[in-house]
């Protein structure tokens, strides 16, 4: 192996403490490199570093210190097997108490209809004195700005999950059961 890719391993690991074998990995593989993680745990044994002793769970613990406020939004699909159609719904999902609010169905959803959604929705918690300062979502191209917008006006922030990062929407995945990964409720 190249003695530069083999330095360019160690500095990732020893700049970033908490990556663990598969995080470099992916770094790597960012960078067009494609090495096993055998060869990479090899070469970070041979350098004497050893592995993370804690994860990096500052997303995990600000979910845990706000459940009680935050709201997580996102859609399914179900195939009707008497029409041959899709059917997307739309939930919120509360984190804390993880109650399930179905907020509408239909065949094409679009970013009008999710602003609609958004404004009976955010209607209803006023009603009910919500406690919800954030939301989480995807990057759907159906969350307009008007869609933020009503969130915003009911004092709820959208809070964006990072592109291709399911994990930070888990709660909203596992509802679903759409990630292997995840897990069951």
């Amino acid at each position: 192996m190249a003695e530069e890719l083999v330095e360019l391993i160690v500095r990732l690991a020893r700049e970033n403490r908490t990556w663990g074998v598969v995080r470099i990995q992916g770094e790597l593989r960012r960078l067009g490199h494609r090495i096993g993680a055998g060869t990479i745990r090899r070469i970070l044994r041979s350098h004497r570093i050893p592995p993370p002793s804690a994860r990096d769970d500052s997303w995990r613990t600000f979910l845990r210190a706000h459940a009680e406020t935050i709201l997580a939004l996102d859609f399914f699909h179900v195939d009707c097997a008497v029409t041959l159609t899709r059917l997307y719904v739309a939930f919120v999902i509360e984190h804390s108490t993880r109650r399930v609010h179905l907020l509408g169905v239909t065949r094409c959803p679009t970013g009008a209809w999710a602003v609609q959604l958004a404004r009976e929705f955010t209607a209803d918690l006023e009603e009910a004195a919500h406690r919800f300062t954030r939301l989480l979502r995807d990057r759907d191209s159906k969350f307009t700005c008007a869609f933020d917008a009503m969130f915003a006006s009911a004092g709820i922030e959208a809070v964006l999950t990072a592109p291709q990062s399911p994990r930070m929407n888990a709660i909203a995945e596992r509802f679903v059961r759409t990630h292997p990964h995840l897990g069951r409720v």
